[in-house]
C-alpha cells in the first residue's frame, strides 16, 4: 500500500471518528446547577421566572412546598435540517471510505460505495433520535432576606440558564457568580 493511500485511509478513518464525537455531544446532558439573588421580593421573581418558563414551553408539572422546590419539564425537538445535514455529511464520508478501500482493495469491484447508503441515514437517524428528549427544570428558593431579597439555587440545562440570566437579568435584577459564561479552556 503506497504512502498516499495510507494518508488517505487514516484522514478518512478520522473524519469519521470526528462524526462520531459530535453525534455524541449532541445528545450530552449539559445539566448545570446555579445559584442566583436578586434585591426583589421573593413572589415577583418567581412569577417572573415561571412565566418566562411558559412562554418558552415548560410545563410545571410538580413541586415541593416544604422544600420550596417548582419542577418543570420540557422537550426538546431535533433540528431535522441537521439531521439532513449530518445524513449528508455521514453519506459523504462513508462514500469516501468506500473509496479509499477500493483504491486498497481493487478486486472488491465497486461495493465499497455502497457504505455511503449506510453511513448517511445511519448518522441522521442516530443524531434525531439521541437529541430528542426531556429536560427538567428546577427552582428552588434557598432563603428569603428580612430585606426581601432572594436566593435560588437552579437546576436546568446551560444554554436555558444562560438565557435566562441574558432575558431577565435585568428586569428581574438577577445576581450569579457568572460562572456560566466562563469557557472550560
Amino acid at each position: 500500500m503506497s504512502y498516499s493511500l495510507n494518508s488517505t485511509l487514516l484522514l478518512t478513518i478520522l473524519l469519521a471518528i470526528g462524526l462520531f464525537f459530535f453525534l455524541r455531544a449532541s445528545s450530552k446532558d449539559r445539566t448545570t446547577i446555579v445559584e442566583i439573588s436578586s434585591s426583589q421580593q421573593p413572589i415577583k421573581v418567581l412569577n417572573g421566572l415561571c412565566e418566562w418558563l411558559n412562554l418558552r414551553g415548560w410545563k410545571q408539572t410538580g413541586g415541593d412546598f416544604e422544600q420550596r422546590i417548582l419542577i418543570f419539564k420540557g422537550q426538546v425537538v431535533s433540528s431535522k435540517f441537521l439531521a439532513i445535514f449530518l445524513g449528508i455529511l455521514g453519506g459523504f464520508g462513508s462514500c469516501a471510505l468506500g473509496l479509499v478501500i477500493i483504491q486498497i482493495y481493487p478486486e472488491l469491484g465497486w461495493w465499497p460505495i455502497l457504505l455511503g447508503l449506510i453511513g448517511g441515514p445511519l448518522s441522521g437517524i442516530v443524531y434525531f433520535k439521541k437529541s430528542a428528549r426531556e429536560e427538567k427544570f428546577e427552582l428552588r428558593l434557598i432563603k428569603e432576606n428580612e430585606n426581601d431579597s432572594t436566593f435560588m439555587r437552579l437546576r436546568a440545562h446551560r444554554d436555558e440558564l444562560i438565557s435566562l440570566e441574558n432575558e431577565l437579568g435585568e428586569k428581574l435584577q438577577l445576581k450569579s457568580d457568572g460562572s456560566l459564561f466562563k469557557t472550560p479552556i
